[in-house]
């Protein structure tokens, strides 16, 4: 028994070898997930930043010309106001994006009637998801009969 090793000695030789292998695997993992991950960190901030940030606020009164729900995967309520100065002339389209569904149900109602929007104007939105346009229309008041 004495020429046999005991195997509390040959143990720690044999557990020794894979460590290098394991760190390899550990690093080339750390590697992928930062490749995978910093690009997904990147876009959500640039997403915070845009759609926190308002770049204007102003109104706009016209003619509620069109309001509907649009999109393949993101439904979005996207609308255009006409603006009319004198009668008789080609009016200006205003197109807009309305987040809430509440708003587009008061536009909805006011289809055709003269309206006054409140919007904030969101710049660098990346992807149509959140919106076809970067007016954002947060209120709804109707002015004419």
């Amino acid at each position: 028994m004495a020429d046999i090793p005991e195997n509390s000695e040959a143990a720690p030789a044999v557990a020794a070898a894979p460590a290098p292998v394991k760190k390899k695997r550990n690093k080339l993992l750390i590697i992928l997930l930062s490749i995978l991950l910093i690009p997904v960190v990147i876009i959500a901030l640039w997403l915070w930043v845009t759609l926190g940030y308002t770049y204007s606020m102003g109104d706009r009164a016209g003619y509620v010309q069109k309001i509907s729900k649009k999109g393949w995967i993101c439904k979005t309520w996207e609308g255009e106001l006409a603006q009319a100065n004198l009668p008789g002339t080609m009016p200006q389209i205003f197109t807009f994006t309305v987040r809430s569904d509440s708003i587009a149900r008061i536009l909805e109602a006011n289809a055709g009637k003269q309206v006054s929007l409140t919007y904030e104007q969101h710049r660098g939105i990346p992807t149509s998801c959140f919106g076809d346009t970067e007016y954002f229309v947060t209120k709804v008041q109707r002015i004419g009969p």
